[in-house]
C-alpha cells in the first residue's frame, strides 16, 4: 500500500496484512488503516486513539498521535495526499486500466462531460462518469454529494468501471479536489480547461483567486494532453508550469481549433445554436443547446474526442443528442413559450445566461433564482444586480439556504 509513498514509521512494524482502507473513525474495524485526515469541522487525528481501541491495524498521520505500542503509526507530509494514494494502491491501480479525461473550469464542466460520454459512446467505447450530478457506471447511477469525491471513493469508481468493462472514464475536476489531493496519482490522459472566473473563495473554500487559479493548473501537471479555451484571458497563467502537450481552442484565429460563423436556430419552443467548426476538425454542426456557451462545450468535447476513434458523423449526431438535467435544460411545455431550467449558480453563470437568450430576442425574459446560504454572500448581491439588469421579471426564492435565515 505504501509503495509510491513517502513516509516515517513513528512505530510499530509495516510488515501486517490489513483488511480494509478507512478514514471515517466509524466505519474502523479490526485489522483496519485509519487514514487521519484533516477537514475544515473534524480533524481525523482527534479519533486517532478511539480508532487503536477499535483494533485498528495501522495508522496514517501528518501530526503526532498518541497510540498503544502494538499499532503501527505511519506519518507522512499530508494525509489527504496519503490517502489518495494507498487508495491507487488498494483497488491495484485502476486508472492504470482506463483513459482517464479530467476537466476543469469555473463553467461548463458537466455538460462537456456529458457531451464527450455522449459521443464516446455513439463511437462505441463504453464510458465512466464521474461528476456534479451523479457517477455512472455500466447501468449504475450514483448520485453525487462532491463534484470530485474523496480518493477513496474516486478509486472505488474506478475499479468498479473496469470492472464493467469502460475503456474511458470523464470526470469533473474541481479546485477543491485539487486542492484537497482527491485526484492525486490519476494518470491523466487529457486534462481540460474551460474557463475561470472568481468563485469559490470565501470560508471553507479558496482563500484568493490566486490560490483558485493555482489549484485548477495542477491538473495540467498530472495529464499527459492538455486542452484549452484559449479565448479565456487568463488562460496562460492558469497552465503556469504545466508539463503537458498542449491543444487550444476557442473563437481565436490563433487556436488550433476554431468556431466560425455562429448562427442562432431559433423556433416556436426551441432554442439552439449551429457554426463551423475549422483547423483540427473541419464541419458543420448543429446543437440543441442555445448560446456561444454551447459552442465552447462542443468545441471542447470535439477536441477531445478526435483523440478517439470517433468519426465526424459520429460527433455530429452525439453533439444534436446530447443533453444535460439542469444544464440550461429545455422542458417542452408549449409553443407559445420556452422554458429552460439551469444550474446558474454565480453572477458569470446568470450573466452568460441571460445575456444568450437576450440574444434571441424574446418578447419577455423571466428570471426564477436562489442562492444557497454558508457561502460566499457577494455572490447574492451580484446574481440580483445581474438578474435586474437583464431580465424583465426577476423572482427570488430561497434555495439551500444552510444554516441561514432565508431572508
Amino acid at each position: 500500500l505504501l509503495e509510491r509513498l513517502d513516509y516515517t514509521v513513528v512505530q510499530g512494524s509495516i510488515d501486517k496484512e490489513i483488511t480494509e482502507l478507512v478514514y471515517d473513525s466509524r466505519k474502523v474495524k479490526p485489522g483496519c488503516l485509519f487514514v487521519c485526515i484533516k477537514g475544515t469541522a473534524v480533524d481525523g487525528h482527534t479519533f486517532a486513539g478511539e480508532a487503536a481501541a477499535k483494533g485498528a491495524s495501522a495508522i496514517l498521520v501528518q501530526e503526532d498521535v498518541e497510540v498503544a505500542e502494538d499499532v503501527t503509526v505511519i506519518k507522512v507530509e499530508d494525509s489527504r495526499y496519503g490517502l489518495a494514494l494507498l487508495s491507487c494502491a488498494w483497488f491495484h491501480y485502476p486508472a492504470e486500466k482506463l483513459k482517464v479525461i479530467g476537466v476543469t473550469g469555473t463553467k461548463g464542466k458537466t455538460t462537456t462531460t456529458y457531451m464527450v460520454k455522449s459521443i464516446l459512446e455513439n463511437a462505441g467505447y463504453k464510458v465512466g462518469l464521474i461528476g456534479t450530478i451523479e457517477a455512472i457506471i455500466g447501468d449504475k447511477v450514483i448520485p453525487a454529494n462532491n463534484t470530485t469525491p474523496e480518493s477513496w471513493i474516486v478509486q472505488s469508481y474506478f475499479h468498479q468501471m473496469a470492472e464493467a468493462g469502460c475503456q474511458c472514464v470523464v470526470m469533473e475536476v474541481s479546485s477543491q479536489g485539487l486542492m484537497m489531493h482527491r485526484t492525486a496519482g490519476i494518470p491523466f490522459e487529457i486534462g481540460i480547461f474551460t474557463n475561470i472566473e472568481p468563485d469559490h473563495i470565501g470560508p471553507g473554500e479558496h482563500s484568493s483567486f490566486e490560490e483558485y487559479m493555482d489549484c485548477k493548473g495542477r491538473l495540467f501537471r498530472q495529464c499527459k494532453t492538455g486542452i484549452v479555451n484559449m479565448d479565456d484571458k487568463r488562460w496562460q497563467k492558469v497552465l503556469e508550469g504545466h508539463t503537458c502537450e498542449l491543444e487550444t481552442f476557442g473563437f481565436s484565429e490563433n487556436a488550433d481549433l476554431r468556431a466560425k460563423e455562429p448562427r442562432m436556430v431559433k423556433k416556436p419552443g426551441y432554442l439552439g445554436v449551429s457554426y463551423k467548426a475549422e483547423g483540427l476538425v473541419n464541419t458543420e454542426i448543429e446543437i440543441d443547446v442555445p448560446g456561444k456557451f454551447s459552442i465552447y462545450n462542443s468545441l471542447t468535447a470535439i477536441a477531445i474526442c478526435r483523440h478517439f476513434k470517433v468519426t465526424l458523423e459520429d460527433m455530429k449526431q452525439a453533439l444534436k443528442a446530447a443533453k444535460v438535467k439542469g444544464r440550461i435544460e429545455m422542458v417542452k411545455v408549449s409553443d407559445a413559450f420556452t422554458l429552460l431550467i439551469d444550474y446558474a449558480h454565480n453572477a458569470m453563470s446568470l450573466e452568460s445566461l441571460l445575456g444568450t437568450l437576450r440574444e434571441y430576442e424574446p418578447n419577455r425574459l423571466v428570471c426564477l433564482f436562489g442562492c444557497g446560504g454558508n457561502r460566499s454572500r457577494d455572490r447574492r448581491f451580484e446574481m440580483g444586480e445581474v438578474s435586474s439588469k437583464l431580465a424583465d421579471l426577476t423572482i427570488v426564492t430561497s434555495d439551500n439556504p444552510r444554516k441561514e435565515e432565508p431572508e
